[in-house]
């Protein structure tokens, strides 16, 4: 009768290790599929500020453009108002078009770079193009703006152009440099 029972202890030792080894097996497999949950969660998250982040800024390119329409409009009542040009309801329909571009614009969310005169230079905003020497203000003061800047929701699209003073070079500098 012994001998019965030895097997069956065997096989019961045996029933008990393979459960074990499952229930090891099982609880790696569930592990896993949380983390794959979790990473599918964090997959979908990306793409979807992926995709609003597209669909936000998609539109830069064309309101790029469009500024450049703002510009040409800007120059063309500049122009009338100093010619003083008595072909006031054409001035006044460019006048209009360019109040509803502007409304367009803002819509969009696009906001004009304040006008930087008197300011300090400032890169992430402002591109010069020309430098003044000039000593009655400070070096790296925006003493003209050229053409207006643009933001779109925060990122620059278009920096503003602009005039920029610098220090006056002095002559015994120049002959100390030379030396």
């Amino acid at each position: 009768m012994d001998k019965e029972k030895e097997p069956e202890a065997n096989n019961i030792e045996n029933i008990e290790e393979l459960l074990e080894s499952e229930k090891k097996r099982s609880e790696d497999y569930l592990t896993r599929l949380k983390y794959l949950q979790a990473d599918l969660e964090n997959f979908k998250k990306r793409s979807e500020r992926d995709a609003e982040q597209i669909r936000y800024y998609c539109t830069e390119r064309i309101i790029t453009s469009l500024l450049d329409v703002v510009d040409e409009l800007e120059l063309a009542v500049k122009n009338a108002e100093i010619s003083k040009d008595t072909t006031y309801p054409l001035l006044e329909g460019v006048e209009m078009t360019l109040k509803k571009l502007r409304k367009v614009l803002e819509q969009e969310g696009v906001t004009q770079i304040d006008n930087p005169e008197g300011k300090t230079f400032d890169p992430s905003l402002h591109h010069a193009v020309a430098a003044e020497e000039r000593e009655d203000v400070e070096e790296g003061t925006v003493l003209e703006e050229i053409r207006k800047g643009y933001i779109l929701r925060g990122k620059v699209i278009r920096p503003t152009i602009v005039k920029v003073a610098v220090k006056p070079k002095n002559q015994s500098n120049k002959t100390e440099e030379k030396i």
